[in-house]
């Protein structure tokens, strides 16, 4: 009786690490969704400094091109004074000729000096002209100069308000991508979850009456005394029975899992914490637990699983399950765990 007590307490299933492994689950999901969402922040900045950058140059040579207007502004202003003045000149020139005239009307006996004293006054008075006529051109080219420095103006002050647009219209559609992938990520890993209950609920009808095989979290534990002799990585017949029924029951649910979801199932092996005899094959616990879950993934591709949807990997002594230095902690955690999960 007091055997049976114990059969049916190593029965009951202890929830409290199923609990814990699904909150790493949410955790590790969280976690990566942060990531991403770090990424695409970072991708964002990267975008966003870049056109920065064109802003101010664009800044840059509108303020030089300012300045520039400024001093040929300045320019033309000193022309156009400049201007003002010869004409004024011209205007005392001409009201000087005009009198000399008159006196030369007059006093027809001072005609010799009053003609050369025309004379001197009609080539200052031309050259008065011709002074005025260069200043003119000069002022003409300068508005020529001034208006095309306003339609650069105008073109850089239109590439800024399309460059400030492209971005808008990038930050709109860089939050909008950021939503939908948020989106899809969580669809993914309901879809995961969902599939991983389905694989969970088929092992169970089929390994549930077995003493050696418990549920722990979203995990199958099989007792390595189940699979394999002691020390040894081979599988024995019995284990191959068992590892028949895991094989077709994952054929039947990777034909249920769409191909987009990246599955695997991920073979873990565990030994106790007893050293390995240095005249066995193995030298250490991380070569059995290696080789026995190696054995494992190598078993299920014989029988039709594919390769790249099985993980296999060693342990060794440092999981336990139990830490407890006694025989029944070191049984328990001589275990091989099967767990489903995302690559």
């Amino acid at each position: 009786m007091a055997l049976a007590r114990t059969r049916r307490s190593d029965r009951r299933i202890d929830y409290w690490p199923g609990f814990v492994d699904a909150l790493s689950t949410l955790l590790l999901a969280i976690m990566f969704l942060l990531t991403v969402f770090v990424l695409a922040q970072f991708l964002l900045g990267r975008e966003i400094s870049g056109k920065d950058t064109v802003l101010n140059r664009l800044n840059s040579q509108i303020n030089e091109l300012t300045q520039l207007l400024a001093l040929e502004r300045s320019t033309t202003q000193d022309k156009e004074d400049s201007l003002a003045n010869l004409q004024a000149s011209l205007s005392a020139s001409e009201a000087e000729k005009s009198r000399l005239e008159q006196l030369l009307a007059q006093g027809a006996g001072a005609g010799d000096a009053a003609n050369q004293r025309a004379t001197a006054l009609s080539g200052e008075l031309e050259g008065q002209r011709q002074i005025s006529q260069q200043a003119l051109s000069q002022v003409e080219i300068l508005n020529q100069q001034i208006a095309a420095l306003r339609k650069q103006i105008a073109a850089l002050e239109d590439a800024l308000n399309v460059s400030e647009t492209r971005d808008r219209e990038s930050n709109t559609k860089i939050a909008d991508l950021g939503r939908r992938l948020n989106v899809a990520l969580a669809q993914r890993v309901q879809e995961l979850n969902r599939y991983r209950s389905d694989f969970f609920g088929r092992l169970r009808e089929i390994l549930a009456d077995r003493e050696n095989i418990r549920i722990v979290g979203d995990r199958f534990v099989f007792q390595s005394e189940v699979l394999f002799p002691p020390g040894s990585e081979v599988i024995n017949d019995a284990g191959k029975v068992e590892m028949k029924k895991l094989a077709d029951a994952i054929i039947e649910l990777q034909k249920e899992i769409p191909p987009e979801i990246n599955w695997v199932l991920r073979v873990d092996g565990h030994t106790d914490n007893v050293p390995l005899s240095g005249t066995g094959r193995y030298r250490d616990n991380w070569e059995l637990s290696t080789a026995r879950s190696t054995s494992v993934v190598k078993f299920l591709i014989e029988n039709g699983v594919p390769a790249n949807r099985l993980v296999a990997a060693g342990f060794g002594e440092f999981q336990p399950l139990d830490p407890a230095d006694t025989e029944e902690a070191r049984n328990k955690n001589r275990r091989i765990e099967l767990k489903l999960t995302e690559r």
